[in-house]
């Protein structure tokens, strides 16, 4: 009887363990399962089956101390978007392809996608899509900088919302000026538009000695992600007694986040993208999701 108690014990133990890929993953399924019948398009269905099993999986991985159990996730969601959804079935997945789809009156692709990831899904896991299925992060990542050497430039990130501007602003002129094909210029934007994106990732890398320089000041996708993260229900915590303010976990923060100030108006408070690393650097084990 003992042992059965403990066997017992044991598996809740574990089941707690796991609770955030499990959550995770019936999220993903119900979501599947909704916008499959409310759509009656399958499609759907194997879509955001596929990304919740990756995702929780690699929460899972995360969890059980594998190295590189995030970069899993990077390159299984976000490669997947990139070339099966973008390059071999054409559709934009950037911000311009929402705009289009959007004044098309399409609920689908685009604006599907970014409804779950980046507009409500925030609500919930903040910035989770940055660090776990961004296709241009997922590259960016692999560079030697995954620690920033230099302070954040106060008033360079002005330039996220210049680009969020100008993408509504060429979708609107597409429609306007009634281009001929414009599902191929679409494409061509889509194309173009990522190459422009790595290039210019990888030269503020190296320029700023900062990995995620992209993302901190010129990824116009933020401006969606921002607002719903403030109030996201995922959030690293604190145990303040277990804390001997090291402040190891700030130095290995790639968004240059404190995670050790629990307000919601913290600097860089709508910055964290739930990679884990400063969980993974704080001796104490104080830091937890």
């Amino acid at each position: 009887m003992k042992t059965i108690i403990e066997f017992l014990d044991r598996e809740v133990k574990n089941l707690r363990r796991y609770k955030i890929p499990i959550y995770m993953l019936l999220i993903f399924v119900s979501v599947s399962i909704g916008l499959w019948i409310w759509s009656d398009n399958i499609f759907y269905l194997f879509n955001f089956m596929y990304i919740g099993l990756v995702v929780s999986f690699g929460i899972f991985l995360m969890i059980k101390k594998y190295r590189y159990s995030r970069q899993f996730v990077q390159f299984g969601v976000g490669f997947y978007m990139l070339v099966y959804l973008g390059l071999i079935c054409r559709e934009n997945m950037q911000l311009e392809g929402f705009w289009y789809y959007l004044f098309m009156g399409v609920f689908q692709a685009a604006v599907i996608h970014y409804a779950v990831a980046k507009i409500f899904g925030p609500l919930l896991f903040g910035r989770g899509w940055c660090g776990y299925a961004c296709w241009t992060a997922a590259v960016l990542d692999l560079l030697p900088y995954r620690m920033p050497e230099n302070p954040r430039i106060k008033g360079l990130s002005i330039m996220r919302y210049v680009l969020f501007f100008l993408s509504l602003l060429f979708v609107i002129t597409l429609f306007l000026l009634k281009i001929r094909d414009i599902e191929t210029v679409m494409f061509w934007s889509f194309v173009v538009g990522n190459i422009i994106y790595y290039v210019v990732g990888v030269v503020l890398a190296f320029a700023l000695k900062d990995n995620r320089a992209f993302c901190k000041y010129i990824c116009p996708v933020t401006v969606f992600l921002k607002p719903a993260s403030y109030f996201s229900l995922l959030r690293i915590k604190t145990d303040s007694e277990k804390c001997v303010s090291c402040k190891r976990c700030k130095k290995v923060c790639p968004m240059n986040v404190d995670i050790l100030d629990t307000r919601r108006s913290r600097e860089n408070g709508t910055e964290c993208i739930l990679c884990m690393e400063c969980v993974k650097s704080c001796p104490k084990g104080a830091l937890h999701l």
